[in-house]
């Protein structure tokens, strides 16, 4: 407990870690913002029978449309996310500081656990922020038709697997940076998974493959299938994020134990 609340001091004492929290949440202000209009104006026209068309040409269930829209408007910001992961990361190979903590606590495991679920508390008050306010700008949106509807059980788990993909997303992330021994180099690694995503590259070789990949799952797991493209289900979505980080932490364990770590 004592190497995790050392971590996560040190995540709090760092100012590019502050600063990306700031791009981030300020990023998801505007993006909501611009699509207020959208909203309401969606709302607005909802038929009596429920029926909303946020697109034109695509009517859907209102219930079904706006928690979709809930979960959808959090998930923009998860191309930005890793970024701040990769920054807490890459702190540690300034002034060889990563070889500093190694020497003051030599069991490189427990070192390793104290990182990760240090960066993960973090990215989970920040997705908790991301979520908040998206929720915040939807029930301006709805607080005239059904402003009970955001607080209902599935609105909190459409938060919950947006908390769930951000945290496994950004310790992929933040594993990646340490095996890469750079912020840039890490960022440069989670912006290029987000990007063969993006571009449909593995989508169009097999839908199979796309579902591999992070942003790939995190769509499966929060998207409505009703109205996207996905291409599995949220539970294998979840395991796939799950196995990322998995698999990453595992490799950065491995680097954190070369003696020339540094």
């Amino acid at each position: 407990m004592s190497a995790f609340r050392a971590e996560l001091t040190k995540i709090l004492t760092l100012p590019g870690v502050w600063i990306v929290t700031g791009v981030v949440l300020a990023l998801q202000a505007v993006v909501m913002s611009q699509s207020a209009g959208l909203f309401a104006g969606a709302v607005a026209a909802i038929t009596p029978d429920g029926v909303i068309e946020v697109f034109a040409g695509l009517p859907q269930p209102a219930d079904e449309a706006i928690l979709g829209l809930l979960a959808g408007a959090s998930l923009q910001m998860g191309p930005f996310l890793p970024v701040l992961a990769a920054v807490i990361a890459g702190q540690e190979f300034r002034s060889g500081q990563l070889g500093v903590t190694v020497l003051a606590v030599p069991r490189r495991v427990r070192l390793l656990v104290a990182k990760l679920l240090a960066t993960g508390a973090y990215v989970l008050v920040v997705a908790l922020l991301v979520a908040g306010t998206s929720t915040a700008f939807l029930y301006a949106a709805v607080r005239d038709w059904n402003p009970g509807l955001l607080l209902t059980g599935e609105a909190v788990l459409g938060h919950a697997r947006f908390v769930a993909f951000a945290v496994l997303f950004c310790v992929t992330a933040f594993a990646v940076t340490l095996v890469l021994r750079g912020t840039l180099a890490g960022v440069v690694a989670s912006l290029a998974l987000t990007a063969v995503t993006m571009t449909q590259v593995l989508a169009a070789i097999a839908l199979e493959l796309d579902a591999l990949l992070p942003l790939g799952a995190a769509r499966n797991l929060l998207l409505d299938p009703g109205v996207n493209d996905l291409t599995a289900s949220p539970g294998h979505g979840l395991a796939v994020l799950a196995g990322w980080a998995a698999a990453t932490a595992l490799i950065a364990g491995l680097a954190l134990g070369r003696r020339d770590a540094r």
